[in-house]
């Protein structure tokens, strides 16, 4: 019944959207003829290539509101600025959420400090609203951000599509956020060429009371506190990025550019300012304490502490997953059993560490949860950090 409530919602976004699909669709076939091979390999070949116009693609398939694929890229595109809600996949998911939306909601939170992710039926809108919005559409243009961010760490592409409509090319991150089906997502920075177009896009839709922020329900109500977590790591980043990108002052250095490595190999010996997320902590019964920085899938840049209580005064232990800015100088190490080298940035002082001021977690039952243990054991510096454990969740938006 909530379903059927949520689907007949869509009336009051504002958009003409023909629905199909339903809960448990799978992804959605698009357009008609492949590519021509020739064509295909000129596209392909610039995906890896640093820019901000990648080049145009046959679309595939729609893989739910904010992810579609292209052809020959066996990765998706993670679409940037946008943050749809989850479709459902599972039937007990879909079962447990038509029994009763709001305690479903309250068991997908369960006593998580942070805001999760979870199916909804307002999920399942945002993924009929892009089958249709891109239904017929022959290819797309895939744009980026910023010249040297091409990948995210799950190896997902990151791109702005853009579809001809009625003769004129639309950007989709920006009509999805207008026709109230995502929010503005600046959790990992905010749009620097979009970014007033996104602002001015939400405020229509929430003026508007469409989707996410009409009166019906079927979706996650605690976007207050996603929005302030989100708008404050936004705002950290963008402090990073004026200091750095805004004044050309190559010793700021984002892990997330595809060239970052060589930046800091370009670095050792002198200061840099590193922004990163905390991916791992390790610390082992002999040796130093070891920090990772995302940088690629199962594997990132360490931060290495020779001093455990330096570790625990910067805080990092309760970073993981949040945004800091680690300062100091790359060296390279080489583990002398394997001889493999390492770039690393040694941490003698908490005053190394700027941690992202977010809010505090909030725990629903007001009990915040026994911390993850930090792992203990012999550290090799040079050892990657472990592979996700098989089944385990998806990577994030």
């Amino acid at each position: 019944m909530i379903v059927r409530r949520a689907l007949a919602s869509l009336a009051a976004l504002g958009t003409v959207v023909a629905l199909g699909g339903g809960l448990g669709a799978g992804c959605q076939p698009i357009g008609g003829a492949r590519y021509s091979r020739k064509q295909a390999q000129k596209s392909l070949a610039s995906l890896e290539k640093p820019g901000i116009v990648v080049g145009e693609f046959k679309i595939t398939k729609v893989t739910d509101g904010d992810t579609i694929h292209v052809d020959g890229l066996d990765s998706s595109l993670r679409l940037l600025g946008i943050d749809a809600e989850e479709t459902f996949k599972h039937e007990p998911e879909k079962r447990e959420a038509e029994a009763g939306f709001e305690a479903y909601a309250i068991h997908a939170r369960g006593n998580a400090g942070r805001p999760v992710k979870y199916a909804t039926p307002m999920g399942m809108i945002a993924f009929d609203f892009a089958k249709q919005w891109f239904a017929g559409v022959e290819v797309v243009r895939i744009e980026r951000d910023h010249p040297g961010e091409i990948r995210d760490r799950y190896d997902r592409y990151l791109a702005y599509v853009f579809a001809k409509k009625h003769g004129v090319w639309q950007n989709f991150n920006v009509e999805l956020c207008r026709a109230g089906l995502a929010p503005y997502f600046d959790k990992y920075g905010r749009s620097r060429r979009f970014h007033d177009q996104f602002v001015a896009a939400e405020a229509e839709a929430k003026a508007a009371k469409r989707g996410l922020w009409g009166n019906g329900g079927g979706k996650y109500s605690d976007y207050p506190e996603r929005e302030a977590w989100w708008h404050a790591r936004g705002d950290f980043v963008a402090k990073f990025r004026e200091a750095g990108e805004a004044q050309g002052k190559a010793e700021y250095i984002d892990l997330t550019h595809w060239d970052a490595v060589k930046e800091l190999e370009a670095h050792v010996g002198k200061e840099v300012h590193v922004l990163a997320t905390v991916e791992d902590i390790r610390i082992g019964d002999k040796g130093p304490a070891r920090v990772s920085l995302s940088y690629r899938k199962n594997g990132g840049f360490p931060l290495i502490f020779f001093d455990r209580d330096v570790l625990g005064t910067t805080g990092l232990a309760d970073y993981k997953g949040e945004y800091v800015v680690a300062t100091g100088m790359p060296t390279v190490y080489e583990n002398k059993h394997t001889h493999k080298k390492q770039l690393q940035i040694q941490i003698d002082s908490a005053s190394q560490i700027e941690l992202s001021p977010i809010p505090p977690p909030h725990y629903p039952n007001g009990q915040k949860p026994a911390p993850e243990p930090i792992e203990v054991g012999p550290i090799d510096p040079t050892a990657p950090a472990p592979a996700p454990a098989p089944g385990a969740a998806p990577p994030p938006d």
